[in-house]
């Protein structure tokens, strides 16, 4: 069976349609590696703040031991045929540390609160790199985000919708 794509989006667009995954999209998959290498790829819930992603985790997890007390991270939002990709850094927090709106907003979002339960700490996660595509018709220009900075700055989108 061949499919045809659709024809490419914008960078514009691409930048609204990832703005919106963030805001609306509950799970990614997070991705990160051990001091030897070993990699460790789990789905973790989130919620987009500020400028930043937010997630839980066990501290004893993998994922909490392999960015302790900082490192790199890669995470995907959506499937495979319409994928944001994001590298950064990543943050431990201990949920007594957390900024009030940050737990605030990550409560309201996934229906649960883990700041008191000593075992689970967040990851703040801040972007370098943020890159989306569909299909093949869409590699040239999927970065949306290099060097922590957006190519495209989101406060300049028209909200408005716009076919995809």
């Amino acid at each position: 069976m061949t499919t045809t794509p659709h024809p490419p989006r914008s960078r514009e667009q691409r930048l609204r349609d990832t703005l919106d995954r963030l805001r609306d999209d509950v799970d990614a998959w997070v991705a990160t590696a051990s001091p030897d290498g070993t990699p460790c790829l789990v789905p973790l819930s989130f919620v987009w703040h500020g400028d930043t992603l937010l997630m839980a985790t066990r501290r004893t997890n993998p994922t909490a031991v392999n960015v302790t007390p900082t490192g790199p991270i890669r995470l995907t939002l959506g499937p495979t045929r319409d994928v944001v990709l994001i590298e950064g850094e990543a943050e431990i927090i201990e949920g007594t540390a957390l900024p009030t709106a940050s737990g605030d907003a990550f409560a309201a979002k996934l229906t649960w609160d883990p700041r008191k339960n000593a075992p689970w700490v967040y990851l703040r996660v801040t972007p370098h790199t943020v890159r989306a595509w569909r299909e093949v018709n869409e590699l040239a220009d999927r970065d949306l985000m290099l060097a922590g900075a957006w190519l495209v700055p989101p406060s300049s989108l028209d909200r408005s919708p716009l076919p995809s």
